[in-house]
């Protein structure tokens, strides 16, 4: 398996969603129906696929 280094774009979304969910642990987002915790993995997860999956 070869890793590449993700697009910029991934990473900005990635790091958009990370964002996200540090901001929903600490209560300042509170208006956001998904926990602290799932936003977070989603972000890491889609991090991982774009270091996973070439082209993307």
């Amino acid at each position: 398996m070869n890793l590449s280094a993700p697009t910029m774009v991934v990473f900005l979304i990635s790091l958009a969603i990370a964002v996200l969910g540090l901001l929903a642990g600490l209560g300042i987002l509170s208006i956001i129906p998904i926990s602290a915790f799932w936003l977070m993995t989603i972000g890491y997860v889609v991090l991982a696929a774009g270091t996973l999956m070439k082209g993307i």
